[in-house]
């Protein structure tokens, strides 16, 4: 992994946030990750895990990282953004990205690293986090997610009915009726059924249904159901998700709260949204008890996105705070 003619050409570049470095990475399985690095080459040490499980890291992901202060390093999971093969859920586990995780620490040469993610990075972090407590100076959380089944149902049936109970009769209506008394379930067999006209209505109407739940403020609250049977393409993160969640994550039951005992010494700050309905703060508060040394930061007026009012300046003072902590 060279780094770019420009970064090489000067020491201050033109664009700070341009790639350090990137390179297709091969992990073995026949994956191969799409990796890059920003910042400066001599800085913190640090990961960036992206959400769903499914979607892939952004260019202003890279901007939650001061530049001048680190070296972070972002990559799409197995099967996910750029990564090879594009959707692959063949040998796609959660110890599969730890696994990961470790070969690239190890190809960049860091010791330890700070880990950050949201959502699903919440929950990567943490099981990373936990299986090498050794390799980890940080943590940064937004938005706790524990990969359990029942967080989940939760979120898409009884929160769901309490705070949208118009989109809820839209998100039954997709199912016959005989598959409405168990919807996630349902939703979850579809989505990876292999014919399109099964799982395609499907993976839209979970799509559109967990985006209006990510938002404090959603420009719609309803489903389109006239365009669920039209689509040219389809969203990746419904497939992945249900890959993971109809598999409990690839984890034990509670496996995060119950091994959080080995993250003591870690510092770490989880920033929370007030009004996450996907991700509620009981949640990162139940976790901020087991966890010694974590701090919980609600942020008020936001709901689950990190681009509700106030969250993505939380989340980048949050890696600030965190880095003076660990003394750099």
């Amino acid at each position: 992994m060279g780094p770019d003619a420009d970064a090489a050409a000067s020491v201050k570049r033109a664009d700070p946030f341009a790639p350090l470095t990137s390179d297709l990475i091969d992990v073995g399985d026949g994956h191969e990750l799409y990796v890059e690095s920003v910042g400066r080459s001599d800085g913190i040490p640090a990961v960036y895990l992206h959400g769903g499980p499914g979607s892939g890291c952004q260019p202003d992901h890279r901007r939650l990282f001061d530049p001048d202060r680190f070296c972070a390093v972002l990559f799409d999971q197995r099967g996910c953004g750029r990564s090879r093969p594009k959707g692959s859920r063949e040998h796609n586990t959660i110890a599969h990205l730890i696994g990961d995780m470790e070969r690239i620490r190890e190809m960049f040469g860091f010791e330890r690293w700070m880990v950050v993610g949201g959502s699903w990075g919440a929950t990567l972090a943490l099981a990373y986090a936990e299986a090498h407590p050794e390799r980890v100076s940080g943590i940064a959380l937004r938005a706790t997610f524990l990969g359990t089944r029942a967080e989940v149902e939760t979120a898409f049936t009884s929160r769901l009915s309490q705070f949208h109970p118009a989109l809820y009769e839209d998100f039954l209506s997709v199912l016959p009726p005989d598959e409405r008394e168990r919807p996630v379930d349902a939703y979850w067999r579809r989505i990876l059924d292999a014919d399109p006209a099964v799982h395609g209505p499907a993976a839209k109407a979970w799509h559109d249904t967990e985006r209006i739940l990510s938002e404090h403020k959603p420009a719609r609250t309803r489903l389109d159901l006239a365009a669920l049977n039209v689509w040219r393409t389809l969203p990746a993160t419904p497939f992945m998700e249900a890959h993971y969640f109809i598999n409990d994550s690839f984890m034990t039951a509670d496996q995060l709260l119950q091994n959080a005992g080995r993250l003591a010494g870690i510092p770490g700050i989880i920033v929370q949204g007030r009004y996450d309905l996907l991700c509620p703060p009981a949640t990162s508060q139940a976790l901020a008890k087991v966890w010694p040394g974590s701090e919980l930061r609600i942020v008020e007026e936001a709901g689950h996105s990190l681009y509700d009012g106030g969250v993505r300046d939380a989340v980048m003072k949050s890696i600030a705070d965190l880095a003076s902590k660990i003394g750099r």
